[in-house]
């Protein structure tokens, strides 16, 4: 019993530590203690932005299945577009952690600086896409025409306002790089509270807000967002992190900013690959109408649920990797991915036996039309099943990306997504005529595949020896 109390306290007690960002030595000491520190606040921070993608999700089912449809259906573009920020955003942390893992705290500050600037080219581009083809966008998704014009001014508010959720998503990045998990999670508690907040009153209206329906969601996540960003730059240039930047930093400087291409590019392959193939997937699920697209829809927000925290866990052992490489101590990185990955997977376990027994409630609560309901439980079910492989998979494929080497997962991607998983969906959902069900087999078989290859590539080592 007295060890019980002492275990518990000290638990508190590292809670407190980690949700404040006390602790900032992550190349030596306990291993477990390190993982602990770093993943809490990454895990809140995921829990936090899946939390708000349910009420999301949940307050638009109550305008229509098209709008549920239509989410889905934007946020496949928006993943594709995003291949760019999430590689960027893998370099970020790589070179941010490998320059404090050297104690170099001035070029961490100059790499961040590189990525904001990188972050706003790309993120105006796609402004001007959005704003002028929100329609051909949904269109080329596959959208039915009362979809299309219903959804339309959601795409455009959405992708319009992009440079929000650009900026929120890179910022993040660079402060995980420092190994400061907990300011990341202070700006999404933020961000996302404002937006549970917001939702309801732009969706229905209140008071003076008139109702903008689905419209109103994108206009909240830009305000919830866009607050956060103005939150986080006040971080950096007022020096409340480990890295502050001041007015003479803001130049662009040609060396690094080739640098940080050269390591996002493996990146932004590895998540092209990956979204594309999801848009490929959400392409095929269109074709068996609107009410199996919002099953499919809310069956991944569900899914995200557990999936954002065990990418909260996977980022902490990306930032891990990144420091101890720096600090000259690969065995030390390694090891914290084992651990690291063998809780992720024990964890996934367990939530796994959930989705597979209350599968129907949970989409219930979401969406009662039958078809919906009946699609959406066989998608939780089927993508779920394999979850404890996902634990290995997650955490080992960030590892590479936390080492700076962006390449080995591109490979990987491209065997088990383009070469395994998209033949499989086509064949068996239409070929075959297995109908959704095939899709939803298909992104199970391609994650465990993932995996195991991962796992064999990983215990080759040679991403020790990557240089950034």
């Amino acid at each position: 019993m007295q060890s019980n109390k002492i275990s518990l306290k000290k638990f508190i007690q590292y809670f407190k530590i980690a949700v404040t960002g006390k602790q900032q030595e992550f190349t030596s000491g306990s291993i477990r203690k390190a993982i602990f520190m770093l993943a809490v606040p990454m895990v809140l921070e995921m829990l936090m932005e899946s939390i708000f993608a349910l009420v999301d999700i949940m307050y638009v089912s109550r305008v229509s299945v098209n709008a549920v449809a239509t989410i889905g259906l934007t946020e496949s573009v928006i993943t594709l577009i995003y291949a760019v920020a999430i590689g960027l955003s893998i370099a970020a942390t790589a070179i941010v952690a490998r320059r404090v893992g050297e104690k170099d705290l001035k070029g961490a500050a100059n790499a961040a600086v590189q990525v904001i600037f990188l972050g706003v080219l790309v993120a105006s581009i796609i402004s001007v896409i959005g704003v002028i083809y929100p329609k051909e966008l949904l269109g080329l998704m596959g959208a039915e025409p009362d979809l299309i014009e219903e959804g339309y001014g959601y795409t455009k508010i959405l992708l319009g306002g992009n440079m929000t959720i650009m900026l929120l998503f890179l910022i993040n990045a660079i402060f995980r790089g420092t190994g400061e998990a907990s300011i990341s999670m202070w700006t999404l508690v933020l961000s996302n509270g404002l937006n549970i907040i917001l939702d309801p009153m732009f969706i229905f209206g209140f008071g003076p807000i008139p109702a903008f329906g689905v419209e109103g969601a994108a206009i909240a996540t830009t305000i919830g967002r866009g607050t956060a960003v103005l939150f986080q730059l006040a971080i950096l240039f007022y020096g409340y992190s480990k890295i502050k930047i001041g007015i003479r930093d803001i130049i662009i400087r040609v060396g690094v900013m080739l640098n940080l291409i050269k390591v996002s590019l493996g990146g932004i392959g590895q998540f092209l690959i990956g979204t594309t193939s999801w848009v490929f997937l959400m392409r095929i699920i269109s074709e068996f109408g609107s009410e199996v697209l919002a099953g499919y829809t809310i069956a991944i927000r569900v899914m995200l649920f557990t999936l954002m925290p065990a990418w909260g866990m996977s980022s902490a052992a990306a930032a891990l990797v990144g420091q101890n490489l720096g600090a000259k101590k690969p065995e030390r990185a390694e090891q914290s991915v084992w651990i690291t990955s063998k809780y992720c997977a024990i964890f996934m376990g367990a939530v796994s036996i959930i989705y597979l027994v209350f599968a129907p409630q949970i989409i219930e609560m979401f969406n009662q039309t039958p078809d919906v309901v009946k699609y959406g439980t066989l998608c939780l079910r089927i993508m779920t099943a394999p979850f404890i492989f996902y634990g290995f998979g997650m955490i080992v494929l960030n590892a590479f990306n936390g080492a700076g080497d962006t390449k080995t997962p591109t490979y990987i991607n491209f065997v088990c997504f383009w070469l395994l998983q998209l033949p499989f969906a086509y064949i068996v959902a239409i070929t075959l005529d297995y109908g959704p069900v095939g899709v939803f087999w298909a992104i199970a078989v391609g994650e465990i595949a993932m995996t195991i290859i991962s796992i064999i590539w990983f215990k080759k080592g040679h991403w020790k020896t990557i240089k950034v």
